[in-house]
């Protein structure tokens, strides 16, 4: 699928200065769609927006198809009728302008959901007729997988969030008794995190609707692999590699490479895919047919596992045993196409890629992604580069690398930035800024640069470093820095990029001085 020419910026929601000690889906959101529209920015780039499991990654949820509620906003249901101001101002959460630095999820969780739960206790007590209706829609049109989530999420709480394997084995194996006396025990429970799950979407769709007004895009993001303490394992263990006490056989990792002797073990349970085929793959038609209704285009994470997989044996603390084994490549997307009628995807295929992983995404059409900091290596990493970037997403960096400038600093080799100055000229206004103008200014179909990089932060300002375990996901960004001089900077640059016929070659060789 080819994308029409834009420019955006990566920052997902909990990055926002918003009250609370976490970004959420009120008024520092619109403000931030405020300034990417008086920027020229078309695209709004967020990470997987689920409940949070493990770490507090987006990309650990506990659900394929639930929001994370720590994204709603009290101040908007304050605007609803949800929940009286005083309560928020008597629980004394801190303002936006002397709050902002990094997320503190468990200070957050115990400050937020409390007056959350008061809130949605309120509203299902006192609900208009509307906003009444709303939810019996929401309810009916989402119970696929609303019921079963919300009584997993409170099995879960009730077990101290401990994983669903250690829950009472008739719990852990869904023995339908325990069930049924787990749902009548548990009703207005159940209750109170549908109407959870309601508030969150009715305020992710209003942002989604106040973007659009302003032409902007939301790009959202699909990880490949589930969480194992997740409502989709517990649900639907026949589709994942389980034993007969239903614990993992294998995990999902990558193998040894330069930047780890024992590669990456990221404990995610494998898929059983022939059983997924046997089903048309409707598990995957139903995730991405949601992430298609919650965004305009997805970012498929790690596709190279959709050709092949690193296979570990789940008994091994380190991947250094694992095996390549095949995936479903064409055959899942072709399901897609059929069920979705396009792929309004793009690919995270970074790393070390085969040709046979290219090969899969030219044939079904699917964008790659260039991103500028690995393209002053070897010659094998001038690939990266923005006049090779024809048809791809490009990047200044993820969210896993470092910040351009944190990179200049202390990551980029010598020969790296000797490499980079021969390409992208003098950076009299900052190597963040000459990488943006030769990122916007790229043969690249969609151009999105992380909000660290238009700023000019520092390591300090990295949102994860993948091997680390803890202190990832926390960076916000403080109040007032989304300046109208910045906004003019980047509107005035996007402007000249949009002259240029998309796919046209703009940047200098990468034939390097030496």
């Amino acid at each position: 699928m080819s994308l029409p020419r834009a420019a955006g910026i990566l920052l997902h929601p909990t990055s926002l200065p918003s009250r609370g000690g976490i970004g959420d889906f009120g008024p520092a959101a619109y403000q931030f769609a405020d300034f990417l529209a008086s920027a020229r920015q078309g695209l709004w780039q967020v990470l997987p927006l689920g409940p949070l499991g493990y770490g507090n990654s987006p990309y650990s949820s506990t659900s394929a198809f639930a929001g994370n509620p720590l994204l709603i906003s009290l101040e908007r249901l304050v605007g609803h009728g949800w929940i009286a101001q005083r309560k928020l101002d008597d629980a004394k959460l801190p303002a936006p302008s002397s709050d902002s630095g990094p997320v503190e999820y468990d200070r957050v969780f115990a400050a937020k959901m409390p007056l959350l739960f008061a809130a949605v206790r309120n509203f299902l007590a006192s609900a208009s007729g509307s906003a009444r209706q709303r939810f019996a829609s929401f309810r009916s049109e989402n119970s696929w997988w609303l019921d079963d989530f919300v009584l997993f999420d409170a099995l879960r709480a009730r077990q101290k969030l401990h994983s669903w394997n250690q829950w009472p084995p008739a719990l852990a194996h869904r023995d339908p008794a325990a069930l049924e006396n787990a749902r009548k025990e548990l009703a207005d429970d159940l209750e109170i995190r549908r109407a959870v799950q309601f508030a969150f979407f009715e305020q992710w769709q209003a942002l989604r609707r106040y973007c659009a007004e302003r032409s902007i895009r939301i790009v959202g993001d699909v990880a490949i692999f589930m969480n194992y303490d997740s409502a989709d394992v517990w649900l639907h263990p026949e589709l994942f590699r389980l034993d007969e006490n239903r614990d993992p056989e294998v995990v999902a990792g990558v193998p040894p490479d330069f930047f780890s002797k024992t590669g990456q073990r990221w404990g995610n349970p494998l898929y059983r895919w022939d059983v997924m085929k046997a089903t048309g793959y409707a598990w995957w038609i139903q995730r991405l047919r949601w992430a298609t209704h919650n965004c305009d285009y997805i970012r498929l994470d790690h596709f190279r596992g959709f050709d092949q997989f690193w296979e570990i044996p789940a008994a091994d603390e380190t991947a250094t045993n694992g095996r390549w084994v095949d995936g479903p490549r064409d055959d899942l997307f072709l399901k897609l196409r059929e069920a979705l009628g396009g792929l309004p995807f793009f690919a995270e295929d970074l790393g070390y890629i085969t040709p046979e992983v290219h090969a899969l995404r030219d044939r079904l059409q699917i964008p790659g992604m260039a991103v500028l900091q690995f393209g002053f290596g070897d010659e094998g990493a001038h690939m990266y580069l923005p006049h090779r970037a024809a048809g791809k997403v490009i990047y200044t960096g993820t969210h896993d690398n470092d910040t351009t400038v944190g990179w200049w600093n202390s990551g980029a080799a010598d020969h790296e930035r000797r490499a980079a100055q021969a390409y992208v000229g003098r950076c009299e206004d900052g190597v963040h800024w000459a990488f943006i103008r030769a990122a916007q200014t790229s043969a690249a179909d969609l151009c999105l640069i992380p909000l660290q990089d238009v700023l000019g932060l520092g390591s300090e300002a990295r949102m994860n470093t993948p091997s680390l375990h803890g202190g990832n996901w926390k960076w916000r960004f403080a109040p007032g820095v989304l300046t109208p001089d910045l906004a003019s900077k980047l509107a005035l640059l996007t402007e000249v990029a949009d002259r240029l016929p998309q796919g046209v070659k703009v940047s200098a060789s990468d034939d390097f001085a030496a």
